[in-house]
């Protein structure tokens, strides 16, 4: 993905967009759970990665943007980051609400934005982060009040976007627009026979074909659509600080949803967590918007 020439008199459409792509993208992580009982995460994820990227490839058609000497090495990279980061946390949401297990990944992209930089204040963005952070897992003397395995998963999930944004700033310059749709198809090549081996063949249930395809949909195709339409008519200033808001539409999918309730302590690190991610963005000056995981 890359950002061109910014209309900035026309600002509100395309924000909109962006605001339209991650509810979609979080409505879909919710759908995602109604097929746990069916083919588990793992299985799930599977069959999104696979539904998701040949969606992808109908829709971009990667191979027009096919560089003469393409970075195979870190495009595998980049695909395997993306499959960790979606497999990790479609299991970390087994186990936390929505909202916490996505704040907690965020934390990658946080950082690494973070630790690219060297300016003093930075520091207050990781304090205000790793405040978040503590209000999230309900840190007390008697331990966490979240299951540690939902935690585990959620900090790989997290260490798995990182590692995605390094790949990406290799990957993006040189197959451009085709990325993403590359990235989900290695993805699905690496995850899918592992969830192959896991469920076996209730992966091809027709039954779970119609809600599989809307998960694909709603997390891959139209979110991936729309983020098209609005990154060369938004700056990257904005459209980073947007992407701020995402554990806040996760929050939202889970309570309308899956009823999925927080505490307010929970709720005062979620927001702890956006303000630190858009004061980094703000912070940062001239602002480079980093590829988001479709």
């Amino acid at each position: 993905m890359c950002c061109t020439d910014v209309n900035r008199h026309k600002p509100l459409l395309p924000l909109l967009a962006i605001l339209l792509a991650m509810a979609c993208f979080q409505t879909g992580a919710a759908a995602a759970k109604q097929l746990y009982p069916a083919i588990g995460p793992i299985g799930t994820a599977s069959l999104r990665l696979l539904l998701g990227g040949i969606i992808l490839l109908v829709l971009v058609r990667p191979w027009r943007y096919w560089p003469t000497n393409p970075p195979l090495l870190p495009l595998v990279g980049l695909g395997a980051c993306m499959g960790a980061t979606l497999l990790c946390f479609y299991l970390a949401i087994e186990h936390l609400p929505l909202g916490v297990a996505l704040s907690i990944q965020i934390m990658g992209p946080l950082l690494v934005a973070i630790f690219s930089s060297s300016r003093a204040l930075d520091l207050l963005w990781v304090a205000l982060a790793g405040a978040g952070i503590w209000c999230l897992l309900g840190v007390s003397a008697s331990g966490l009040s979240v299951p540690p395995m939902g935690l585990a998963y959620g900090l790989i999930a997290a260490a798995g976007w990182a590692g995605y944004i390094l790949f990406g700033r290799i990957v993006e310059p040189a197959f451009g627009k085709g990325t993403a749709a590359l990235a989900v198809s290695v993805a699905a090549l690496l995850v899918f026979p592992v969830g192959l081996a896991k469920v076996g063949t209730a992966l091809f249930a027709p039954a779970l074909l119609p809600l599989a395809l809307l998960v694909a949909l709603l997390s891959a195709a139209i979110p991936f659509s729309l983020e098209l339409f609005a990154m060369p008519r938004l700056p990257a200033r904005t459209f980073a600080v947007s992407m701020s808001l995402e554990p806040a539409f996760a929050v939202l999918a889970g309570l309308i949803f899956l009823r999925e309730h927080l505490t307010w302590l929970q709720m005062a690190g979620i927001l702890l967590v956006i303000g630190a991610s858009a004061g980094s963005v703000l912070s940062a000056g001239a602002a480079r918007k980093d590829f988001v995981p479709e």
